[in-house]
């Protein structure tokens, strides 16, 4: 039985509704996905009950997907199950997402479960490749977006995030904390006169089957927002949510959709 332990956002109910059998739904508080009620709610400090709950409950694989932002936890909640992972969670908060996100891979596989990349139970939420819009990519675009992969591949050990903005050879944006909407809300003005691209990929060493890249038709309306020129991803390693509504808005808005083969 697969539990989908699921975060805020889209992705979660289009993980569910592709499957062939009906997962047990899992969320922790305050990050509920949209479109999916959750058979489980649970809070972190409980996640050694919740486990247990699991086994009980016959599940054997889990799949994480959707946005969680780093939870607080409040020591004196914790329960008996939980205590004896706490050094291993106090480890994990400490880390930065992608250092987060494998302590809880390693939880759940130190206690017998089997981990599955939401790309692996649904292979079409990957983007293929090529440029999907109508506007193309020129050379001063190319040459922005290897500067983009240049910077995203150096701060890769620093465990940072996933998207830069690059116009006329200039970082206008790097993708923090905050995460995607938050950068592209703060760029500053200068973006808009530099037909900037947004640059989206996997931190390189990042454990994919947690965390990849998500994109989708919010994603061309903030970067049109934000004045950008357009949005280059992974083939293969980004999820793009309703590729066709994705793709007409793009072309709506004169954008650039690259899904680039990695050479």
């Amino acid at each position: 039985m697969l539990a989908l332990i699921a975060g805020s956002g889209d992705l979660p109910a289009r993980v569910a509704a592709a499957l062939d059998r009906p997962p047990l739904v899992c969320a922790m508080a305050a990050h509920v996905p949209d479109g999916l009620a959750p058979d489980i709610v649970f809070r972190i400090e409980k996640f050694g009950s919740f486990l247990k709950d699991l086994r009980k409950r016959g599940v054997t694989e889990v799949c994480l997907c959707g946005a969680i932002v780093r939870p607080r936890v409040d020591l004196k909640a914790i329960d008996l199950a939980t205590l004896p992972l706490v050094p291993l969670m106090q480890k994990g908060l400490r880390a930065g997402d992608d250092g987060a996100l494998r302590t809880v891979l390693d939880i759940f596989e130190q206690k017998g479960f089997s981990v599955r990349a939401a790309q692996d139970l649904v292979p079409s939420l990957l983007a293929p490749p090529g440029v999907l819009s109508r506007a193309q990519p020129d050379d001063a675009m190319r040459a922005d977006v290897a500067r983009a992969i240049a910077v995203l591949d150096a701060l890769a050990p620093l465990d940072v995030g996933q998207g830069c903005v690059v116009g006329a050879g200039q970082v206008a944006g790097i993708e923090t904390l905050g995460g995607t909407d938050h950068m592209l809300a703060h760029l500053p003005e200068r973006a808009r006169k530099l037909r900037a691209v947004l640059v989206k990929r996997p931190k390189r060493g990042q454990d994919r089957r947690v965390d990849l890249p998500t994109v989708g038709p919010a994603t061309l309306d903030a970067i049109a927002a934000a004045g950008l020129a357009g949005l280059v991803i992974d083939a293969g390693d980004v999820i793009l949510l309703d590729r066709e509504d994705a793709v007409a808005r793009a072309d709506a808005q004169g954008l650039v959709l690259w899904a680039r083969e990695k050479p």
